[in-house]
């Protein structure tokens, strides 16, 4: 199983806060609509500033290891 130590190791090459491209990349490259959907549904915390999505890498963890994530990825075309 993975869990937290897994995802900061993987994630070491991303900054501390990612934005939407970054985060799309985070998740194996899912499209943007997807990425924006799990945004605006709330699914990952983040800061909506100035049309800008951010989110800090530690919240990016937080979502792949949710129930959420575990249900949802087998739905994504591209996973972690």
């Amino acid at each position: 199983m993975k869990n937290r130590k897994y995802y900061e190791q993987i994630f070491n090459k991303y900054p501390d806060v990612v934005t939407l491209s970054q985060f799309r990349n985070m998740l194996g490259g899912i499209g943007d609509g997807t990425a924006r959907k799990l945004m605006r549904e709330n699914r990952v915390k983040h800061y909506y500033i100035r049309c800008t999505y951010l989110i800090p890498k530690a919240w990016v963890i937080d979502y792949v290891l949710s129930d959420h994530y575990a249900e949802y990825k087998d739905q994504l075309k591209a996973q972690v």
